[in-house]
């Protein structure tokens, strides 16, 4: 039993690293899948990101985001973006390219 626990507190331990952004802010657990080299979480360029009434327009390239294949546009609205702590903009995709899961804005003043 004991080597049963150690066993799960290990491997929450590892689980939860893999949800850090660049910065070494934590990514929330249902948003990350991966790590910072295989996952679905990731810093977007500035100039990928529109402020627009009700939200933020995402024009992401190849390049852009590890898993972006071909272009996308995504509206994100402003009630369902989450606050970035490192300034930068953050786009978690998941299950695929085309469905974002969690968007990350800095703070901003309208």
């Amino acid at each position: 039993m004991r080597s049963l626990l150690t066993f799960v507190m290990i491997t929450f331990a590892f689980g939860a690293m893999a949800h850090d952004a660049p910065t070494g802010w934590r990514y929330d657990p249902y948003c990350c899948n991966g790590d910072g080299m295989s996952g679905d979480c990731q810093m977007i360029p500035s100039r990928t990101v529109k402020v627009v009434e009700g939200g933020f327009l995402i024009t992401l390239e190849p390049g852009d985001h590890r898993l972006i294949t071909r272009n996308h546009i995504f509206m994100m609205p402003q009630r369902k973006t989450m606050r970035s702590p490192d300034g930068a903009f953050h786009l978690c995709l998941f299950p695929n390219e085309d469905t974002p899961r969690c968007f990350y804005a800095p703070d901003m003043d309208f």
